[in-house]
């Protein structure tokens, strides 16, 4: 039997993205758009705000149709979170439990619906708790579409509800405290069997986390040194997200095409942001099966001919 599943989409436009910098635009999938009401989308297409512990917050979200029918959306707020897999930018669904400015955040209507090719604007209120801790709390007003567009994925039909969120980026007034770390640093090492029969590489795996209260852009250093202080690699990494949410933590990695065959020596990953830095290394060790089996032979083959010697002489003792 050919089974049903409602899947959020994972590629909520504006709301989660891959990699990179917000969009300069409101967030849009062609279809509907989202943004903070004002006369001009494109100068506000996010809500940054600020407020102290305990204030409301009063503002007003438009959501506009760019279909030839109507649609109708649910309005809710979301808490945002960084994807495991990239870093990327993502939302709780509303199933979800909403902790932060999701819970705190609430549209003037919980479900409209939008004429073709028109526009429809709702005030947003947000109340902050008296006991809200300082610092960026992330997050997004999503409009959902709640019908399902089922999509024929082999066995299996799998339904996909659309949405598209505009980011919210609030802080709540108070101490910052910036706190980058790298951890978990590992490395696996994979060569051919007979050195300089084949292309050797090394794959970087490394936890990046944000431990502190405030989004941050992170850099990331990689330094790879040999035997005697040798550099083997040094570059700066791409592929890292482009905002780290606060108490967030990301698994990354980096490929090393052409690692040494044989080396022993250390690979250090460096971190750093607004007012933090922080390094962490682990251990090169490379060296082919081959070789490795030739070593052991030979070591077992000298341990063999030594034990044989003192045998021999006590003998003749």
């Amino acid at each position: 039997m050919r089974k049903l599943s409602v899947l959020l989409s994972t590629l909520l436009a504006g709301v989660l993205l891959p990699l990179g910098a917000p969009t300069a635009g409101a967030a849009d999938n062609g279809s509907w758009s989202v943004f903070p009401a004002t006369a001009d989308a494109g100068t506000r297409p996010y809500f940054y705000l600020s407020a102290d512990p305990g204030a409301t917050l009063t503002d007003k979200v438009t959501v506009t149709n760019k279909t030839g029918e109507p649609l109708t959306f649910r309005l809710y707020a979301a808490d945002a979170y960084n994807t495991a897999r990239d870093g990327g930018f993502a939302v709780r669904t509303p199933s979800e439990k909403q902790r932060s400015v999701g819970a705190w955040a609430k549209a003037g209507r919980d479900r409209v619906t939008v004429k073709p090719h028109g526009s429809l604007t709702v005030p947003v209120t947000i109340r902050v708790p008296e006991d809200a801790e300082p610092g960026d709390h992330p997050g997004a007003l999503v409009a959902l579409d709640e019908r399902i567009d089922p999509t024929d994925a082999g066995a299996v039909a799998v339904g996909i509800q659309k949405a598209v969120g505009a980011r919210i980026y609030l802080r709540v007034n108070g101490p910052t405290m910036p706190a980058l770390s790298v951890e978990d640093v590992e490395v696996e090492h994979t060569a051919p069997l007979v050195p300089g029969t084949g292309k050797s590489r090394a794959v970087i795996s490394y936890t990046l986390h944000n431990r502190g209260n405030v989004t941050l852009s992170p850099e990331v250093a990689l330094k790879a040194e040999g035997l005697f202080g040798r550099t083997l690699l040094a570059r700066d990494l791409k592929r890292i997200p482009s905002e780290l949410l606060p108490r967030q933590e990301v698994r990354l990695t980096e490929e090393w095409a052409g690692a040494p065959q044989v080396e022993w020596g250390e690979i250090k990953l460096t971190a750093s942001a607004r007012d933090t830095r922080e390094s962490a290394s682990v251990s090169y060790f490379a060296l082919p099966w081959l070789v490795a089996g030739v070593l052991l032979a030979a070591l077992a083959g000298g341990a063999a001919l030594w034990i044989r010697s003192r045998r021999k002489r006590r003998r003749t003792a």
